[in-house]
């Protein structure tokens, strides 16, 4: 077995993607529970870029269901974030705490790849890209 560098501080393998969850499949959409659960989301930031998961683009999906299910599939800026493993469960915890939220499912995928593109023009103009 090779040694490892003591000075790689990159994981051996990209944060795998969570695709042991489920995305929803009928039941009806429940607006008036979206913009609540979006809030939830906009006060999860990103550690290394002072913005919200939402205003980066890191959300690529979110279904809310009348049920209280709410779905959501996110990536992150790169798979070697050193927040892969935790951040899923910062999102989760954040919509939980919504009223009338009854189940959350967080799918981390990295297809396809984030880049600033995905960013707001709002980001943008923050960080100075615009």
């Amino acid at each position: 077995m090779a040694e490892r560098d003591p000075f790689d501080f990159e994981p051996e393998t990209p944060a795998a993607e969570t695709e042991d969850v489920e995305r929803p499949e009928g039941g009806e959409d429940d607006p008036a529970l979206m913009a609540p659960v979006l809030d939830a989301l906009k006060t999860v930031r990103d550690p290394e870029i002072p913005m919200d998961l939402v205003e980066l683009g890191l959300i690529y999906e979110l279904i809310v269901k009348k049920d209280g299910l709410v779905y959501v599939e996110m990536t992150l800026t790169t798979p070697a974030c050193p927040v892969a493993a935790s951040m899923p469960g910062e999102v989760e915890a954040a919509i939980r705490g919504v009223p009338g939220v009854n189940d959350v499912r967080v799918k981390l995928v990295w297809t396809p790849p984030w880049g600033p593109e995905r960013m707001s023009d709002e980001a943008r103009l923050e960080l100075g890209m615009l």
